[in-house]
């Protein structure tokens, strides 16, 4: 079964083995390219999975091309394909490695942009799924937040962004391992599911060599109180056409 995120936009199988597509992505996806709209942007997604941000991000600006690095074989062929069937596989370079040996397959300095959507939790956090996708999708067992950054830290020009979604738990080790690997954060948006809620996500840009300066965005509301999607998530998905 073929599924669209809008008519006519992006399409995606799912895959067995392969980790479900979900909203974080999505929500990255629209997170980043807010600062590459109209660019001609080199870009890189570590840990791309099923494809969804780096298709999406290629399916946003026509003018980025996006190299999509993921260790599972399973996503690296789900992705290939659903890159293939949303019409963008001449813009998404799908490769088969792990990110943590970033320095032997890839260029350093080279992206204008990197975004990640990594594991969010601790191995030591609690018990991991028996699902081996899902199990290293949600928790560090093949890489690090410290890998992840790190990698991006190679990977990024000097002036570069990088962005990543996670835990607003993990908020404090997130801008501590960025400012370790010389990421200036400069952009953060909470999600909240809605408007009285706690956030259970955050968005958060940085910038390789940047000045200190943070701008904290308007809450990313996902549910109106009476739980229909918010107006800026019938956006995203453009359910408003």
């Amino acid at each position: 079964m073929i599924d669209e995120l809008w008519l006519g936009g992006p399409r995606f199988v799912e895959s067995e083995g392969v980790y479900r597509i979900g909203t974080d992505s999505v929500l990255l996806a629209y997170f980043a390219y807010s600062s590459c709209a109209n660019k001609e942007i080199l870009a890189a997604d570590l840990g791309s999975g099923s494809g969804i941000l780096s298709i999406l991000l290629a399916t946003l600006n026509p003018s980025l091309t996006i190299d999509a690095i993921e260790l599972q074989p399973e996503a690296v062929i789900n992705s290939g394909e659903n890159a293939r069937l949303s019409g963008v596989s001449d813009r998404v370079n799908v490769i088969e490695s792990d990110i943590r040996n970033h320095r032997e397959f890839l260029k350093s300095g080279i992206y204008d942009l990197v975004v990640a959507n990594p594991p969010y939790y601790a191995v030591s956090a609690g018990a991991l799924s028996d699902n081996i996708s899902r199990a290293t999708s949600r928790s560090e067992i093949t890489c690090s937040l410290d890998d992840v950054v790190k990698a991006a830290s190679y990977l990024t020009r000097w002036g570069g962004s990088f962005s990543l979604v996670h835990k607003p738990e993990r908020l404090s080790d997130t801008f501590r391992t960025m400012d370790k690997y010389g990421f200036e954060p400069k952009r953060m948006r909470a999600v909240q599911n809605k408007a009285n809620s706690e956030p259970n996500l955050i968005l958060v840009e940085g910038r390789r060599g940047g000045k200190p300066s943070l701008k904290f965005e308007a809450p990313l509301i996902l549910r109106n109180d009476d739980d229909t999607d918010s107006d800026e998530v019938i956006k995203m998905y453009r359910r408003d056409i």
